[in-house]
Order: C-alpha cells, then structure tokens, then sequence
C-alpha cells in the first residue's frame, strides 16, 4: 500500500486506485505509479493555487479551475512571429506537401502464411497472370473480375484513389514506385497472398505555400513551447517540495501528455 505525502498533505489509497483507471499501462503496477505521479502533482499545483491567492472568487469552484489559474498565471510563452514560423517551415518543407497519390488495380491470388501449399500456387498464378499482361494489357479489368479474391473485383480490380499509409505497407513500396500506366513485373507478396499491381494514374504532391500553413505552424510552435514551459515550472514545484512516498524528478507531466 503507498503512503504519499505532499508538504503534509496526504493522497490516501482510495485516491490512487479510483486515479488509475485514467492511467492505461503494461501492468497494473505502472499504472498506479503514473497514476500517483498526477496526483502528486495535482496537489502541488492545488497548492501553488493557495500560496498564489487564488480562491474561488476568482475562479469557479473547482480544482481544475484553479490549476489552470495557476498555470495560465506562471507559464507565459512567446508568440511565434513570422521570421520563426518561416525558419521552421524551410526547415521542414517535406512536411508541408499535398500527399502524392495514385490510382491502382489489382488481382489477389489469396494463401495463407502457414500453407506452403497454397503460397506457391498462388504465386505460380500470379506470375501466369503477370504474363499474360504484359502481352494483353487491356485484360486487366476482364482477369480480375474473374481471378481476384478480393471485393475490388467487381471494380475490375480498382482499388480507387490511394495516398501513403492507405493501404498495407507491402503494397505501398510497390505501388508507389511504379510509373504511370505501368504493370508490376512480379508478384508481390502480402499477408494476404500474392498481388498483380497495375498504377494508372500518379498524382504527385506540390509544396504548399508558406502562407497556407503560417497559422498551422504557428499553433504547433505556440502549444510546444507551452508544453515545455509547463514541464519546467511542475520540475521547478517537484524540487522544492517536501514528497515521500513516490518518484517524480525526471518525468514528464502526466497532465500534459
């Protein structure tokens, strides 16, 4: 059973058990240790709020309110200006891209993982099909109304407009390598079975312009510097507190994950 102490102030068990089911973990133990941690800190800012003068006239009733008093009070951050929200998006011009995306088919030769039986055969149809494409590549919608497992099917195998992380990983290395209006050469392999990959159409992403994104940017470096702010200013209460009873220097807030 923990025994913790804030300057005097005691969090009692029922406190920490009822605060854990806040604090999902790997183990039930991690869990009541992160959940203490917000309590413990929680309380500090609760009393910060009283050495500060803030009561309930200038607040609602609540602890949450206060807390936000005190925090809205001690933690003051610069705004980003323009020459800083500029450097940071020169900085990170990849970020700031319209996806890239394409239009692609495919016929699904399906086999599970653990049938070597059925992989090889997939794969030998899916090279056959493959074959038969490079000669005929207008049958490709005709193939995969007939061969495909997969519901595209009756779309002729189109799987419509996909941008990156829409579809499984081992077809997107694939997919977005082909050039337009080309076919796979080989058959690619998913946990599902084997592939015949066509792209149709490529739809290369554009740089967006600075001022598209200034307010964007500006927001995340505002929220990030306030974040860094607050962790310091609980570090600044954690070390010149009296606590027993649980670890708190070097984490981060769980108030502001």
């Amino acid at each position: 059973m923990m025994q913790i102490t804030v300057n005097g102030s005691v969090i009692t068990e029922p406190e920490i058990a009822f605060e854990t089911q806040y604090h999902p973990a790997g183990s039930l133990e991690e869990a009541r240790q992160s959940a203490a941690r917000a309590l413990v800190i929680r309380e500090l800012l609760i009393q910060q709020a009283g050495r500060l003068g803030v009561t309930s006239e200038d607040v609602d009733d609540s602890d949450e309110s206060r807390i936000t008093a005190v925090i809205d009070r001690e933690v003051n951050v610069p705004q980003a200006d323009e020459a800083t929200c500029r450097r940071y998006y020169e900085a990170h011009l990849q970020r700031f891209r319209s996806p890239d995306l394409i239009e692609a088919r495919h016929i699904l030769f399906p086999a599970r993982r653990e049938d070597a039986s059925a992989i090889a055969n997939a794969r030998a149809r899916a090279v056959n099909a493959i074959e038969l494409l490079q000669q005929r590549p207008d049958r490709f919608a005709e193939l995969a109304r007939e061969l495909s497992a997969c519901p595209s099917a009756k779309q002729g195998g189109n799987l419509g407009q996909l941008s990156r992380g829409s579809t499984v990983p081992e077809l997107e290395t694939f997919l977005f390598q082909l050039e337009e209006d080309r076919l796979c050469p080989v058959p690619v392999p998913s946990r599902y079975g084997f592939h015949v990959l066509r792209v149709d159409r490529r739809i290369d992403g554009k740089q967006l312009p600075f001022e598209a994104v200034q307010h964007k940017i500006r927001e995340y470096l505002e929220e990030y510097v306030w974040r860094q702010a607050v962790r310091q200013y609980i570090q600044l209460l954690v070390g010149t507190a009296d606590i027993a009873g649980v670890e708190l220097r070097g984490s981060s807030s769980p108030l502001i994950q």
